[in-house]
Parts: structure tokens; C-alpha cells; sequence
């Protein structure tokens, strides 16, 4: 395993993070694994040298955190980084009730009420890194820093961090926090991969000014990136990608899926492992977040960093992309990630 410091904050993580997405059953998703498979997964990626986890109080319904924090548990709890994120109610995907209106967003009270619950369910008393989902419109951003730095002070939390929002308001957020004298945001969770690199206009360009750590979300874009594009059905996941992803094969994302392809087979790797290592050789990026159901394809994500890129191939990897749509901003009602 490689490590690299991530951002600004000094700690020490694996060049990959493990994502809780997958982890838990509760009405998430039809692809997500129950405690046993994950735990399976999560000691594996311990054995493999991962010390980074990231989850959400959204993810089935807390499960996730539930999980991940059973597991790590069992282990030296200085040994790891973990991180969780609220927005999002946590039942997002559940058939149940409606959630109160106080469930989601990042009012003082949501955040604290969000944080304990989660701190809760992981079974710890402080979180590494402590994420706004997205970005909430309904609340002026100084009341949502000024909430997230008391945690800081209260040792609830010791870094915070932001994810997939416009970069002025990221901009916004960190002036506020240094005007204010406030914790100010030290990573950056957003959407990047070969398919979707609209953050490299504006975001981490910003973010590699104000050295924010980059964790990217979907390293894969879902899966469109493991596997010839005409078999995206294969899998249940595909499935899902096919109606809520439309962005992945637009533009140019047919042809550098097939130039993935076709350098994969060159290279004797996979899809999925050549896709991981063009982000890891992003200089603005610290750890992709890889979210997986199986051990042995976090076995190959983990493989992925032992592959050289040339500058040529690399450049015949980005070729074909063109500009695309936004994906994953903080609409409301837009899908948790």
C-alpha cells in the first residue's frame, strides 16, 4: 500500500478509501451487501494496508456506518481514518415514512443531531473527517461552520470537509471560516473520473491553490468504466446506471470507455484497475474513494497502483472526452453519493 498526507490536515492515508455505499441492506440499494459480506471486505482491505473509510448517516439507512464501525471496532482504533458525511436524511432510499423536517440539510440542529446519531452508530467518540453532503441553500453557510467548528472544539470531530458543490461556493465557505476565524474545510469529495472531468475547470484547480485534499467520488463512474460499454446491463448496478447516468455516454464517454478497453488488454489489467490508475496519477488527487462488493475486485483496485501510465497514454485516454452536463450538485432531490 502507498500512502499520501492528505490535504493540509497532516494525517496519513491510503492512496485508496474505501467507500461504505455497498455496506448494509436496509431498502438502499438492490447491490448493496449485509454485515457479513461487508465485514469480509472491510477486514480485507485492512490485511491490504487501507486505512481510510468513508461512509454517510444516509448510506442503508446508517447500516453502513453500523457496520464499518462493528468491524473496526475489533482493531487499534488510532490505526484508522474514518470519515462520514450528512446532508441527506438517513432514510433517503427507505419505503418508510417521510422524514421529519429536521432530518436532512445543515442547520445546527440537523448537523448536531446528525453527528451524535452517527458517532453513535460508529461507536466512537470523535470522526477524522466529518463531510457536508452537499451544499444546503436553506441555511446561511456561517451557521453551519460555526456548528461544525464547535464540534472540532468539542472533539466530536477533527476535520471537516465538503462535497460536490459549485467552486464559488467552496470559495465562499472557506473566506467565511478564515474571516470569521472559524475550522475551515480541508478536503474536497467530487465527481471525477475519465468519463465526467468537469472538475478539473474550476474546482481543483482551486483546490490545489488552497491545498484541499481530493477524494474522488465514483472513480469508476458506477461501473461504466469496468466493462465494455455495450454490457453495462450486465450487472444490477448497470442496470440502475443506465437509467440515472446518462452523462457517462454522452459526448466522448463511448470512446474513451473503448480506449480503456483496448490499453487494459495492451497492459494485460483490467478495465476497472487502468481506470484507477489514470486518477492515480491526477496529481490533485489523494485517495479515490472505491466502493466495492467484491474482495476480489478490491484486490484489484489495490494492484491498480503498481501501474505506470506513460504521458502518451495518458493523453490517449483523455483525448476523446468532451465538455458534459453538471452531475451531482446539490439540487434538491438530487441522489445521494
Amino acid at each position: 500500500m502507498e500512502y499520501t498526507t492528505l490535504g493540509s490536515t497532516g494525517m496519513e492515508v491510503s492512496r485508496i478509501c474505501l467507500g461504505g455505499m455497498s455496506f448494509g441492506v436496509s431498502d438502499f440499494h438492490d447491490w448493496t451487501l449485509d454485515e457479513e459480506g461487508s465485514r469480509e471486505i472491510i477486514e480485507r482491505a485492512i490485511d491490504l494496508g487501507i486505512n481510510f473509510f468513508d461512509t454517510a448517516n444516509a448510506y442503508s439507512n446508517g447500516e453502513s456506518e453500523e457496520i464499518i464501525g462493528n468491524v473496526l471496532g475489533e482493531y487499534d482504533r488510532d490505526e484508522h481514518v474514518v470519515a462520514t458525511k450528512c446532508y441527506f436524511p438517513t432514510n433517503l432510499f427507505s419505503d418508510a415514512d417521510e422524514p421529519h423536517p429536521n432530518a436532512s440539510g445543515l442547520s445546527r440542529k440537523t448537523v448536531e443531531q446528525e453527528l451524535e446519531n452517527s458517532l453513535d452508530r460508529l461507536g466512537m467518540d470523535t470522526v477524522d473527517l466529518y463531510q457536508i453532503h452537499r451544499w444546503d441553500y436553506e441555511t446561511p453557510i456561517e451557521q453551519t461552520l460555526r456548528t461544525l467548528d464547535d464540534a472540532v472544539r468539542r472533539g466530536k470531530v477533527r476535520y471537516i470537509g465538503a462535497s460536490s458543490m459549485w467552486t464559488h461556493q467552496f470559495a465562499e465557505a472557506l473566506y467565511t471560516s478564515e474571516h470569521l476565524d472559524l475550522e475551515q474545510f480541508v478536503t474536497m469529495q467530487d465527481h471525477y473520473n475519465l468519463v465526467y472531468r468537469e472538475g478539473e475547470r474550476e474546482m481543483f484547480p482551486f483546490c490545489e491553490k488552497e491545498d484541499i485534499g481530493v477524494i474522488p467520488w465514483s472513480p469508476l463512474a458506477q461501473g461504466y468504466l469496468t466493462r465494455p460499454h455495450e454490457e453495462m446491463t450486465a450487472t444490477t448496478r448497470g442496470e440502475e446506471l443506465t437509467e440515472t447516468h446518462e452523462e457517462y455516454r454522452m459526448g466522448g464517454g463511448p470512446a474513451v470507455n473503448e480506449r480503456v478497453e483496448e490499453l487494459a488488454a495492451e497492459k494485460g489489467v483490467t478495465m476497472a484497475q487502468l481506470s484507477l490508475a489514470w486518477l492515480l496519477h491526477q496529481d490533485v488527487v489523494d485517495a479515490p474513494i472505491v466502493g466495492t462488493t467484491s474482495v476480489e475486485h478490491l484486490e484489484q483496485a489495490v494492484e491498480a497502483l503498481d501501474i505506470d501510465l506513460t504521458d502518451s497514454e495518458l493523453e490517449y485516454l483523455e483525448e476523446p472526452y468532451e465538455p458534459l452536463p453538471i452531475a451531482g450538485t446539490p439540487v434538491p432531490g438530487s441522489e445521494a453519493n
